[in-house]
C-alpha cells in the first residue's frame, strides 16, 4: 500500500516525507486555503519537493469545459501533477478526454461503489472514496473500500483506490487488509501511526537494561 499525505502544509510534508514512508501528496481548496498561501505556487512547491512522486490537485470549475482548461494548465505546471476532478457527469466528460490525452486525473468525492464503477469506466487514474465521511453519515465507509477493490479486481481496471477522509489509524489498517492502493492520511493520523505503548515500554526497558549493563561493566 502507498501513502500519501493529505495536507497543503509544506513543514507537514517536508516532516512525513524524512519518515521515509511518503508516496506522494493530495491536496484541496480547503487544504490550501487554511495555509493562507496562493494556490499556484503551493502546489509547485509541494510538486518540487516530491520529485516525480504524484500530487493532486483539484479544480473548481463545475463544467467539464471549464475542468479541462484548469486541468490542461495544472497538468502543465509539473509532470508529477494528478488533476482531482469531482464526481458527477460533467466531472466524467472530462475524466475520459483527460485520460485519452495522459493526463492522471484523481476522481474525489466518491461516495458509492455506482460512482466507483463509472469513475474506472471513464478512465481514472484514482478514485478516492471518502470513508470519514461515509461514516460520519451513519454507515461504514469501508464497505465501500471493499466493493470497490472487488470490483476493480474482477474486471482488471487499473484504476487505483486512494481511500480518502481518513480519520484514524483503523482506516488505514481496514483499507489494507482489503487491498486499496493507497491511503490518503492527515498528518496527525500518519503521526500516530507510529506509536504504541508497548513499543514505548519496550524502548524504556531495554534502555534501562543497557544502562544498568554499563554500570555493571564499570564496577568490574
Amino acid at each position: 500500500m502507498k501513502f500519501f499525505v493529505d495536507t497543503a502544509n509544506i513543514d507537514e510534508i517536508r516532516k512525513a516525507d524524512g519518515w521515509g514512508v511518503v508516496d506522494g501528496v493530495t491536496t484541496n481548496p480547503t487544504l490550501i486555503g487554511r495555509e493562507g498561501k496562493e494556490f499556484e505556487p503551493t502546489v509547485k512547491a509541494i510538486c518540487e519537493l516530491m520529485g516525480d512522486r504524484p500530487v493532486s490537485a483539484e479544480v473548481v470549475s463545475t463544467e467539464a469545459e471549464g475542468m479541462l482548461a484548469e486541468a490542461r494548465v495544472l497538468a502543465g505546471w509539473a509532470g508529477n501533477i494528478v488533476v482531482k476532478i469531482p464526481m458527477c457527469k460533467e466531472g466524467m466528460k472530462a475524466v475520459k478526454i483527460l485520460s485519452q490525452e495522459g493526463i492522471k486525473t484523481n476522481v474525489t468525492l466518491t461516495f458509492s461503489a455506482g460512482q466507483g464503477l463509472i469513475a474506472a469506466k471513464a478512465g481514472a487514474t484514482y478514485c478516492s472514496p471518502f470513508v470519514g465521511r461515509i461514516d460520519d453519515a451513519g454507515s461504514d465507509g469501508m464497505v465501500l473500500v471493499k466493493q470497490l477493490c472487488d470490483i476493480y479486481s474482477a474486471y482488471g481496471y487499473p484504476t487505483q483506490i486512494i481511500v480518502a477522509s481518513v480519520r484514524q489509524p483503523g482506516h488505514v489498517i481496514q483499507a489494507a487488509c482489503w487491498g486499496a492502493h493507497v491511503a490518503t492520511v492527515p498528518f496527525k493520523v500518519l503521526d500516530n501511526m507510529f506509536s504504541h505503548p508497548l513499543t514505548d515500554i519496550g524502548m524504556e526497558r531495554f534502555l534501562a537494561d543497557w544502562n544498568k549493563l554499563q554500570e555493571e561493566l564499570g564496577k568490574a
